[in-house]
């Protein structure tokens, strides 16, 4: 099936202009901050999910990548599920201080608790 490319322009139907690029709404070009000068805030949610506790990590700056990266890393050490996107981490379950410690451990220094 082919792709409609004309949902992806932004701002503009029709062009005469032959060196016209279109804009787009990427964020590929999100540049990613070390570590140690990330401000990670960890919090346990519980709103929308049906009573249960995930816990959240929220302001990580960067690439979808690297965020699933570091998502995937914080779900596998403490041993349960969860999801990267939307430049949020949520690990299920009350994994708050744990998170945390592995956080500081990666060299994230600015990491603080909420809540």
């Amino acid at each position: 099936m082919k792709s409609n490319d004309w949902k992806e322009r932004l701002n503009v139907v029709y062009s005469t202009n032959p060196d016209y690029r279109y804009e787009t709404d990427d964020d590929e070009h999100a540049e990613t901050i070390e570590p140690a000068k990330q401000n990670l805030r960890v919090q346990l949610d519980k709103k929308n999910r049906g009573g249960k506790v995930v816990t959240l990590v929220t302001g990580f700056i960067g690439t979808e990548d690297e965020l699933k990266e570091l998502g995937k890393l914080l779900k596998t050490k403490c041993g349960v599920g969860g999801s990267a996107k939307d430049g949020e981490i949520i690990v299920q379950g009350d994994f708050k201080q744990k998170v945390l410690e592995l956080l500081k451990k990666e060299g994230y220094t600015k990491t603080k608790p909420v809540g």
